[in-house]
């Protein structure tokens, strides 16, 4: 829908990739959500002319976007030729590595236009969705409005209007387009083309659909915004994650069958495929936006059907949800991976990684725990958390010998490692990340099943099949499950890691400067790393990211593993100098653990890393392939959970502060079990405000605050407790 340009007489179209720009200006309001534009462009002639555009997609209404073009002539008198299009003959180019693969997906099926409206509608090659857009043009020179003479041309998947007009040096052409769309697959959408044109079969005016959208934004910003005071860097990249990720994920999401693609909505990488990332995203919807978690989670019931019969497919039972999901709830991850470094394609073993349902599981716990929504859980969340348990339980084996059940044929978060050294089949034995998160998942299965009604409770145990005998055959084995540790506390990462070779990271450092895709080099070589200790990102640390070390240790001594004191730091300590970061995600989770683990120059060093990774497009070139969501609203959660010391996890809220050194407040609201809390913290103080009636309780340092409704209340502390 934006094509929009001009000519000159008998000039040639505008192109700015190939006109002289004298001067240009782009603006994204984040608070506003308007991109702006300004130049000032020559042609050939010497003609100069000035171009002012906005453009929007409504926040108060996401079946409409807008567009203003004002066109001023700076040096000349002449006749202007405005021409303005529907484009659905378009194709996916933004990701040079898929260029081989088909492109278009759209297929165009109506093309109409009356005056100064037009229309297109397009199907969805594939899935059969109908998609639909009505264009309007208003025309005004220095605010008045005009009436032009409109002239179309309709090709297959492409509607032009054309427009002339006689405009003087100094006079401003406006043109204003503004545009319906709806799709098929979308609630109360049955016939697309016909909602568009409904919708602006009444008169829409620019102005007013952008102080709607401004006014729907301003609500967005007072209950997500993050004000820091101190650091101007940290305070304008946290804004942008935060508008990035309202744009993921908005409250408008609650009416869409949508989860939360690893990629955003801001490019092609990953074919707009939803991995795990939502574990790193849903935190902050559940503290912000509790329907659109709601809704991300939905996304998955929607699938449980086929994430049953995937499982069903590979032999187990219950629900197996796909490394790589798309709108059918089917497995979308390739079998084979390119590696640009030696051209070469190779075996892509990454279905193997089965603990995204363990994050599905996770995401289901926390999305409850934060919100007591009692209806998800018992139409909902219980049978998508059941379900993953029993497929799980249908996983594990029992090894007669040792009396331990194990768990085979997966891959960590690393990636790296994708099976066991000299194996010719895919998978490892018994992750540690995984069977710790799998012994977890057991444990609360049966805190779920106790919360939920009789009746409810009845309800579902009938509809799955649900025996006593086989819950109690889950909490066998997250008793008897096996973990590898070493003597010293160290979780090997998987069955036979520890015996794998150590990298010389100095040689590889040196001859390649940027190791961060340590397996593409390898493989280059002729080498594996499924030979090396080498990770691409958090995999046993991840479960300290996870779960807090308590309850590791906790699961641990269930199991009969005795941890040490100190698990998290020899852990740590291990794990992370054999780590590349060869992903975003790595830099949040080791960040927050060096935070835990009292390192504040290397937390901060990973946090600040993490912060500017999209900013700086730190993995050369991604960026612009898409946006990492994951790392995004991974670091806007971690600095309320790292730096104004947020803590969930227990019934009340707590929170112990420790703010960067130069930070001088902080300021941010959160919803917390039905209540809404708003936080200015300083390196001496936390003052807090609740809203509604009733006096709630919380802790600062461990000390329990009454705190009246609708009230400021301020508790100041010593710089021995801060931090």
């Amino acid at each position: 829908w934006l094509p929009l340009t001009f000519k000159i007489a008998d000039g040639e179209w505008f192109n700015p990739n190939r006109a002289q720009i004298k001067q240009i200006t782009r603006k994204l309001h984040f608070r506003t959500g308007i991109l702006h534009r300004s130049m000032v462009v020559s042609d050939v002639e010497g003609r100069e002319t000035r171009l002012e555009s906005q453009r929007l997609a409504s926040m108060d209404n996401p079946h409409i976007a807008a567009l203003r073009y004002q066109i001023i002539p700076l040096n000349y008198d002449e006749t202007i030729t405005i021409r303005s299009m529907l484009d659905g003959d378009i194709f996916n180019a933004g990701v040079a590595r898929y260029q081989e693969l088909n492109s278009r997906h759209l297929e165009p099926l109506l093309e109409e236009s009356e005056g100064n409206q037009s229309s297109l509608l397009v199907r969805t090659n594939q899935s059969n969705i109908l998609i639909a857009e009505t264009a309007q043009l208003v025309v005004s020179v220095n605010e008045q409005e005009l009436k032009s003479d409109f002239e179309t041309v309709k090709l297959p998947g492409k509607v032009t209007t054309t427009f002339q007009i006689d405009l003087h040096r100094g006079s401003t052409l406006t043109v204003d387009k503004i545009v319906a769309i709806f799709s098929s697959n979308q609630e109360q959408v049955d016939h697309p083309l016909s909602d568009a044109k409904e919708l602006l079969s009444n008169r829409h005016s620019f102005d007013l659909i952008l102080r709607a959208s401004a006014a729907a934004w301003k609500n967005i910003w007072d209950k997500i915004d993050i004000g820091i005071k101190g650091d101007r860097i940290a305070q304008k990249l946290i804004r942008l994650h935060l508008y990035h990720t309202v744009l993921t994920a908005s409250p408008h999401n609650k009416n869409f069958d949508a989860g939360l693609p690893a990629r955003g909505l801001h490019g092609e990488a990953y074919r707009g495929h939803i991995f795990w990332d939502e574990l790193f995203i849903q935190p902050f919807l559940n503290l912000h936006f509790p329907e659109t978690a709601r809704s991300a989670l939905m996304y998955r019931y929607n699938r449980l059907e086929e994430a049953r019969e995937y499982a069903r497919e590979f032999g187990y039972q219950g629900a197996m949800f796909p490394w790589q999901s798309g709108s059918s709830g089917r497995e979308e991850t390739q079998t084979l991976h390119l590696n640009p470094l030696s051209g070469e394609w190779g075996a892509d073993f990454s279905t193997l990684q089965r603990h995204v349902g363990l994050a599905v599981a996770y995401n289901v716990w926390q999305y409850l725990w934060i919100t007591e929504d009692q209806d998800f859980l018992e139409n909902y969340g219980a049978e998508i958390f059941l379900d993953i348990c029993r497929f799980w339980a249908s996983k594990a084996i029992l090894n007669e010998e040792s009396g331990r059940y194990e768990i085979a044929q997966v891959m960590g978060p690393d990636e790296f490692h994708e099976r066991h050294r000299d194996a010719t089949e895919g998978g490892l034995k018994n992750n540690s990340y995984t069977n710790i998160l799998v012994a977890w998942s057991f444990q609360r299965a049966l805190n779920l099943i106790e919360t939920m009604s009789a009746a409810s409770k009845h309800v579902l145990i009938e509809k799955l099949k649900l025996s006593n005998e086989e819950l109690a055959h889950w909490q066998h084995i997250a008793q008897n499950l096996t973990v590898p540790i070493s003597n010293s506390g160290i979780l090997e990462q998987f069955e036979g890691y520890f015996a794998l070779d150590e990298l010389d990271w100095a040689y590889y450092q040196q001859k390649y400067g940027n190791v961060h895709r340590m397996d593409r080099i390898l493989k280059a070589e002729s080498k594996s790393p499924d030979d090396y200790k080498v990770a691409k990102q958090a995999d046993v640390l991840m479960t300290f990211f996870v779960l807090n070390e308590r309850e590791i240790k906790a699961i641990l001594h269930e199991l009969g593993y005795p941890p040490p004191k100190d698990l998290l730091r020899e852990n740590f300590s291990y794990y992370f100098k054999r780590t590349s970061h060869g992903s975003t995600l790595s830099r949040l989770v080791h960040a927050y653990l060096a935070h835990v683990l009292g390192d504040s120059n290397l937390s901060w060093h990973l946090y600040t890393e993490a912060l500017k990774s999209d900013y700086l497009d730190i993995q050369g070139g991604t960026t612009k392939e898409g946006i990492h969501a994951g790392v995004m609203t991974g670091t806007v959660f971690f600095t309320l959970r790292a730096f104004a010391g947020i803590d969930l996890d227990g019934t009340i809220l707590k929170v112990n502060p420790n703010l960067p050194t130069h930070w001088r407040t902080i300021r941010f609201s959160l919803n917390f079990k039905g209540c809404r809390y708003t936080f200015i913290i300083t390196p001496l103080a936390v003052k807090v405000k609740v809203d509604g009636n009733i006096e709630k309780t919380i802790r600062v340092h461990g000390e329990k605050i009454k705190i009246q409704p609708a009230k400021w209340h301020q508790e100041t502390y010593s710089e021995e407790q801060e931090g």
